[in-house]
């Protein structure tokens, strides 16, 4: 279905061009679009003309026309006027919706048909006999993006992606939930990681300068045939749910760039207290004071050198020695040593991941 919007814009383009008014009407008389500049009572008309066999009639000193969606009748245009050249400026205008009526109805069977390929809905040989018919190519290289917005059905972000992406017609953009727009982009054979963290950047300063907040863009692996394309899905929302919980900071991420994190995400919750009870025995990093924590990220930010954590922590490098010394007495794990310090780092992410599926539970 074409959106009222649209047909505005199309009548009032046609009125500027012929200085003719012009509505579009529902079956039911209901007023959809209109450059009259006062409204009419023409409901009455509408349902007569609804029921008569005419294609096009003067009733009244309006020109009504009948557009069709394939068989099934959809709108009621009329034009203000009985004389011929009105008659051709109301056949011109119903032409115009009649073709937009088709070019919907074929985005709308895109569309639908890309939900069904990034869900999984689809028979092996059902993709590529749709995708014939829908004329998509089904062998070039794609890459899904999920851009998730802080607003259910924010279709303002939808719109802007769209106007980013639009004039690149083998783009795809469309929604399966309330919150996220999906990208299946097209690439070129020598488009890679680079371009696509270009791609994810540009969109991000998009929504950003329109007021968005709390946007998050994450992105799969590059797939080469369409029946792919859900496994490229499948990882940008593994990307999108672990970026929350380990790169919190990071506004993009990609499912490449997960690391350990992607291990630890697909871990049993029982598990993950077993491991901390064995490595803090009883204990919890919750537990360190501010000051311990402040030590321990800056050491890893380090990468465990002593000499220049002290440093960027404003203290004597005896006073950083003996916190990690404390911390060893409590923990039984030396940071200075790197099987030790992975450990712990781990750990702190397993609490982490912990922390973030009790969230999910209220």
């Amino acid at each position: 279905m074409i959106s009222n919007q649209i047909l505005q814009n199309t009548i009032e383009g046609l009125k500027s061009i012929t200085r003719i008014d012009l509505g579009v009407m529902d079956t039911d008389g209901k007023t959809l679009a209109t450059t009259f500049s006062e409204p009419g009572d023409y409901e009455s008309a509408v349902l007569s003309f609804v029921e008569s066999p005419a294609e096009s009639q003067v009733i009244q000193g309006y020109q009504f026309f009948k557009i069709y969606d394939e068989h099934q009748l959809e709108y009621i245009l009329l034009a203000n006027g009985g004389s011929e050249d009105v008659y051709m400026v109301g056949k011109i205008a119903a032409f115009q919706i009649q073709n937009l009526l088709v070019a919907y109805k074929e985005r709308f069977d895109k569309d639908n048909f890309v939900k069904n390929l990034l869900l999984d809905n689809l028979l092996l040989v059902d993709i590529y006999n749709r995708a014939k018919k829908l004329h998509i190519d089904t062998e070039v290289r794609r890459v899904i993006f999920i851009v998730e917005t802080s607003h259910e059905r924010d279709t303002s972000a939808l719109d802007s992606v769209r106007s980013l992406l639009g004039g690149k017609t083998k783009d795809f953009i469309t929604a399966v939930d309330e919150k996220n727009i999906i990208v299946v982009k097209e690439l070129t054979p020598s488009d890679g990681y680079p371009e696509m963290e270009k791609t994810a950047q540009e969109i991000l300063d998009l929504l950003k300068s329109e007021g968005e907040e709390g946007v998050h863009i994450a992105y799969g692996t590059i797939v080469n045939d369409i029946k792919e394309v859900s496994k490229s899905y499948k990882e940008a929302k593994l990307a999108l749910d672990v970026g929350k919980i380990f790169f919190d900071e990071k506004e993009i991420i990609a499912y490449s760039a997960l690391g350990i994190g992607r291990l630890i995400y697909q871990l049993p919750i029982p598990l993950c207290k077993m491991f901390i009870r064995e490595i803090f025995e009883g204990k919890s990093p919750d537990d360190f004071d501010e000051e311990t924590l402040t030590t321990i990220n800056k050491f890893f930010e380090n990468s465990l050198n002593v000499s220049e954590t002290s440093r960027q922590l404003y203290i004597h490098r005896n006073t950083l020695v003996y916190r990690l010394d404390k911390l060893q007495k409590s923990t039984g794990l030396d940071l200075r040593v790197f099987e030790d310090a992975i450990t712990f780092k781990i750990a702190l992410m397993v609490v982490k991941y912990m922390k973030y599926m009790e969230t999910l539970e209220y």
